[in-house]
């Protein structure tokens, strides 16, 4: 089962040429997941051609501009394809009110269902093996990260081993590979952990935008495959940044060693730093987290599972 992320925007406060306003766009076997939506969010995904139709949900991490004001294209760009599921948007407790505004005031044509659910710690999407949770950051409003969480994978069934035990080939297997025992002519019972491995750990994505630095961040984010997290300042900056409620790329790497995540992409970048100059908050990011990549908009990665 195919799961990639696809860094739609990099930009804090304002999109800039180049560079869009902060999101991410989780695809796991052909559902997406979109998280944050800024000013011209639906451009990038256009230019990734990645289907807007698909969108089974929308997380908001809280109600600032640059992570709201693409909403309002995104649902009329939903109208114009032939969509019957109902699109969840999960955010702060005023995102309700404003979509409901959005649509009565700018008259929108909306020919599907929408729900609006308030966020709340813990998990607020529950899909096919996987859920989304949701957990408290802290910034000038309220503001929560994301972790899209896979279910453990069955362990590895053994041929080998069950031939070992005398198990003829065909239904027996297939019984045994669901978790079920059996009984064989002989009457010993065969149980699953006897002819399979142990089951094997799910991927994980999380991402973290908009927040003081704290040390339970690293908690909530533990051994993610990716952690898109923000790196608005350089450590230099890192007064301002407590000041802002942001955190610079140093402590983003600092979240990534000891949340024991695999990889940081850092995101959320001050426009005060142009392209040549985003290297300094890499430079600062790696000196505590060498994998670390400094995202550009448009990148993608795909999470390979687990063995």
């Amino acid at each position: 089962m195919n799961l990639e992320a696809f860094q739609i925007g990099t930009s804090g406060m304002m999109p800039l040429p180049g560079r869009f306003l902060t999101s991410v766009l989780v695809r796991r076997d052909g559902d997406l997941f979109l998280f944050d939506s800024g000013e011209g969010t639906q451009v990038s995904m256009k230019m990734l051609n990645l289907k807007w139709k698909k969108i089974s949900a929308i997380f908001i991490s809280h109600m600032h501009a640059d992570h709201v004001t693409g909403l309002p294209g995104m649902l009329m760009l939903s109208s114009q394809v032939d969509r019957v599921e109902p699109l969840y948007i999960i955010g702060p407790q005023k995102l309700a009110e404003y979509v409901e505004s959005q649509r009565r005031i700018l008259d929108m044509y909306i020919n599907y269902e929408i729900k609006v659910i308030p966020v709340e710690t813990g998990i607020v999407y529950q899909g096919d093996g996987f859920s989304v949770q949701a957990f408290p950051l802290v910034h000038t409003k309220p503001c929560y990260g994301y972790c899209l969480v896979e279910e453990k994978r069955k362990g590895e069934f053994f041929p080998e081993k069950a031939i070992e035990l005398g198990i003829p080939k065909g239904k027996l297997w297939g019984t045994l590979q669901g978790g079920t025992p059996v009984t064989l002519d002989d009457g010993r019972v065969i149980t699953s952990d006897m002819v399979m491995g142990q089951a094997r750990d799910g991927r994980k994505i999380s991402y973290v935008t908009d927040s003081l630095y704290f040390d339970h961040i690293a908690d909530y984010v533990h051994d993610s495959d990716i952690l898109f997290c923000e790196g608005m300042f350089e450590k230099a900056l890192s007064e301002e940044a407590r000041e802002k409620k942001h955190m610079t790329s140093y402590e983003a790497g600092l979240i990534a060693c000891d949340s024991n995540s695999h990889m940081l992409c850092l995101q959320h970048y001050s426009p005060r730093y142009s392209d040549r100059e985003l290297k300094i908050l890499l430079k600062d990011a790696q000196s505590v987290f060498p994998n670390t990549v400094l995202t550009r908009d448009r990148m993608t990665f795909n999470v390979p599972l687990k063995d």
